[in-house]
């Protein structure tokens, strides 16, 4: 473990440039350090992952990151990387070779911090080799998802338990933005922490104003709110044909507004995300695709278009305007006809179990699964090709898959990243032919074929960005000069993309011996009730302040009215 009085902030300093900790981090990191089991738990953007990168710089060892957001996971690792932290993502795009060469690598000191998916907990090689490596930590980010009472239960991290079997002296931090108080006692049972150290800021935001805004319009409620408020803005909906509807009409009223989902191709949201953070595009319409993991500390208003399911998912939405500690606001548009709508929401939500049944034949003709086969097979699933193909609804579709997996038939992955790939279709001579032919000899074209070996006979994996820096070019140009040489049949070009998985964690099972338990189904439909009856007390509430409901509701004992909220504001005049 680590030496006593170790001085946090000079590494603070050394790799991450800062000169203080945020509120709890220290202590957090101090006890994780000392071999205490950790519970902490701290608002969207409070610093979460600083309080296991920290630790991993002091103990020795690796510490061991579990996370469902492959692509957050990725992001860390690249940040890391940049800071000269040595750190590495195992996900399912890896090969079965280059996972065995990071292990093996890992086991001699390669790596400060590994990051995985819950999912690989479920590898007997992984945890047979991880046997062998020097773990000194066991960081579970959004722990919530081990509760079956949290909004967004995930059956595969159960599986993290097993970790404590096999490192029993480890310690263990739980991290999440959110929890109940049954929710966070669930989240101790399940890791087996029964001696450990809590953490928890207040849930109060001195510089976020909470307000309930009730309207028979919400488009051109939308709009007052929109231009009363200088700076970033996020609209969330609930489905994505109503991020795009509503970016189109606040276009048309001379809004800087786009919209942002996850049927967009990862170009295209990589690209409207970064014209949202750097300002070129000052509203962005999304639903809850958008948002995790995102750092932009200026947003100065969250508006929910939607009422969302529950007060989690509502509070760490609005959590993400005002991170830089100024005035900012968090907004509800309410219909009558939509608060009515709210209490029924779950038996929309909860398909009828025979259509989950269909849902789960379909899924095997759709991938070619064998009846009492595919157990373990990992397979890419485009979702609204699926719902086409069997010609399902979508918003049915989904509830089934969350349904197969909580009664433990599948497990539904992150996206997972795939680089981008160029192979030359003409051969060396036709090429250089069509080279000769061009004015300017294509400057892009001879980048790729310098940097690039054995571009001619296989396909080969590319970095749009490194050679649009090497020729000082925008990304965009590169792109789509690419999509242009690929339609003449000069090269194929297969741009970057992220893939969903699904995973068959049983074998493939007749439809009709398909069993849902009660767990999966009928206590998940009870609890959903429960979340949707706390978001219409807070929604219709006329006599309390928003903060304090959100301050309760998370267990808070005692907490004050904000002053600001609009109930505390229209108590004032």
């Amino acid at each position: 473990m680590a030496e006593e009085k170790v001085n946090y902030e000079k590494i603070l300093k050394r790799w991450w440039g800062y000169d203080s900790f945020r509120p709890l981090q220290k202590e957090i990191i101090d006890s994780v350090c000392s071999g205490k089991d950790t519970l902490a738990i701290l608002p969207t953007g409070g610093g979460k992952s600083l309080t296991y990168q920290v630790p991993a710089m002091v103990l020795d060892g690796v510490v061991l990151v579990v996370s469902p957001l492959i692509a957050l996971m990725t992001d860390q690792v690249e940040n890391l990387k940049k800071r000269g932290i040595r750190a590495v993502v195992l996900h399912a795009a890896l090969s079965h070779n280059k996972i065995f060469d990071i292990l093996e690598q890992a086991q001699y000191g390669a790596y400060k911090l590994i990051y995985v998916s819950p999912e690989r907990l479920q590898s007997s090689f992984f945890l047979t080799r991880l046997q062998y490596i020097n773990v000194s930590l066991i960081a579970v980010d959004e722990a919530h998802c081990i509760s079956e009472w949290g909004y967004d239960f995930r059956p595969s991290y159960l599986k993290i338990s097993d970790l404590r079997n096999s490192y029993p002296n480890i310690p263990v931090l739980a991290l999440t933005a959110s929890a109940t108080p049954k929710v966070q006692k669930d989240i101790c049972d399940k890791l087996k922490m029964s001696n450990y150290c809590h953490f928890q800021t207040g849930i109060e935001r001195d510089n976020l104003y909470y307000v309930v805004r009730k309207t028979n319009d919400k488009d051109a409620e939308l709009y007052k709110i929109l231009t009363a408020v200088n700076g970033s803005s996020i609209v969330y909906t609930r489905t994505r044909q109503q991020a795009e509807q509503l970016s189109a009409i606040l276009q048309k009223m001379g809004l800087s507004a786009n919209f942002y989902h996850a049927g967009l191709d990862a170009f295209e949201r990589t690209k409207r995300q970064t014209q949202w953070m750097e300002g070129k595009t000052q509203i962005l319409c999304s639903t809850n695709a958008f948002g995790m993991g995102i750092d932009k500390p200026d947003v100065r208003i969250v508006v929910h278009y939607d009422i969302p399911d529950a007060l989690e998912q509502y509070y760490q939405e609005a959590g993400r305007a005002g991170r830089d500690g100024k005035k900012s606001y968090a907004v509800l548009l309410v219909t009558e006809s939509s608060l009515e709508r709210l209490l029924h929401r779950h038996e929309q939500v909860f398909p009828p179990k025979d259509y989950v049944r269909n849902v789960y034949q379909q899924l095997a003709n759709f991938f070619v699964i064998g009846v009492y086969s595919g157990e373990g097979g990992v397979f890419p699933f485009n979702l609204e090709l699926f719902c086409q193909k069997c010609r399902l609804s979508y918003s049915q579709v989904q509830a089934s898959l969350n349904i197969l997996q909580w009664a433990g038939y599948i497990t539904l992955v992150d996206e997972m990243e795939n680089a981008s790939k160029l192979k030359v279709t003409l051969p060396p001579s036709k090429l250089y032919d069509w080279r000769m032919a061009q004015p300017d000899n294509d400057p892009i074209l001879e980048a790729f074929l310098r940097v690039y070996t054995g571009i001619f006979s296989d396909y080969q994996h590319i970095s749009e960005d490194y050679i649009a820096k090497a020729l000082g070019m925008d990304r965009d140009k590169i792109y789509s000069h690419l999509v242009a040489l690929s339609s003449q049949g000069i090269v194929d070009y297969i741009p970057f993309k992220r893939t969903p998985l699904i995973v068959y964690n049983t074998p493939r099972l007749i439809a009709e011996e398909l069993f849902i338990p009660k767990a999966a189904y009928e206590s998940r439909i009870e609890y959903l009730y429960e979340r949707l009856l706390a978001m219409y007390n807070y929604v219709s509430a006329e006599n309390e302040c928003r903060s304090v409901l959100l301050a309760k509701y998370f267990g808070q004992q005692n907490p004050k009215p904000c002053g600001h909220c609009d109930y505390c504001l229209s108590k004032k005049k």
